[in-house]
């Protein structure tokens, strides 16, 4: 029998208190194992995303599952790990870390209680949505466009963002990761709100979406003239994220903590 164990955290991302922001499961591992255990994990762990990640001699290998899929981009999980590499004593104050993943090598740094991502700006082009997109959504939209792999709506208010009650059942049946909706922000203190729904993957509601900031950046920077914003994700959870326009690449910026911390079996 194999009882080798292995640790776990529970970080809380793009938060600096417990119970806000977004629940990633981190998995530091030596060596890679087979694709059926780590998604057995992801769903075991049953968090919109669980990050397992090996020693290279460049930094570390970083994947990302949900509870249903491997995923090719997620901003929380992987300012998770960093957090969880900051704890293990391998990120000190000022110091870097680069990760390859499936979208490239992303960078993370540590800047006190806050870790800043570097990940690739992504945009949105003009589309022609299928109607049952916004027949889920139950909204007017001002604008609808696509990324790489989500739908982008933009809605005429805050309050459209925050009450909206999708069709979740619906909102799976489309040919896409998920659902970015967004629109500016009635408080000073953010200059953009959004929600993020990914029934397809296996998430109805993300909490908070590093990825989906990626092409909110660069949209809300064009229309507000601005390169440097600070986005709040309106789920129940909530939480912010830092964001900065270079070229590019965005750079998302959040605090983070571990919630929890737990040992599992190896398999």
């Amino acid at each position: 029998m194999n009882d080798h164990r292995l640790s776990y955290f529970v970080v809380d991302a793009f938060t600096d208190r417990p119970f806000r922001g977004n629940p990633a499961a981190v998995v530091p591992l030596t060596q890679w194992k087979d694709d059926e255990w780590l998604r057995n994990v992801a769903m075991e762990m049953n968090l919109s995303e669980t990050a397992f990640f090996v020693p290279n001699a460049g930094g570390y290998d970083l994947r990302w599952f949900t509870p249903k899929a491997e995923v090719d981009l997620c901003g929380h999980a992987t300012l998770a790990t960093a957090v969880v590499l900051d704890r293990l004593g391998k990120l000190s104050d000022g110091a870097s870390v680069n990760f390859s993943t499936r979208s490239g090598v992303l960078a993370a740094v540590r800047q006190g209680s806050r870790y800043q991502l570097d990940f690739p700006a992504l945009h949105v082009e003009p589309h022609t949505p299928p109607p049952s997109l916004i027949e889920s959504l139950n909204v007017t939209a001002r604008s609808i466009g696509r990324g790489t792999t989500d739908y982008f709506v933009e809605v005429e208010s805050e309050s459209v963002v925050r009450n909206m009650i999708p069709d979740f059942k619906q909102l799976a049946t489309l040919d896409c990761r998920g659902v970015v909706v967004t629109a500016r922000s009635d408080d000073s203190q953010f200059d953009f709100v959004s929600r993020f729904f990914a029934p397809a993957v296996g998430v109805d509601e993300d909490p908070v979406t590093g990825s989906a900031h990626c092409l909110l950046a660069p949209f809300w920077g064009v229309r507000l003239n601005k390169s440097k914003m600070v986005g709040f994700q309106a789920s129940p959870r909530g939480g912010t994220v830092y964001v900065e326009v270079r070229g590019e690449r965005v750079i998302l910026g959040g605090d983070g903590v571990v919630f929890a911390t737990g040992e599992m079996t190896a398999g």
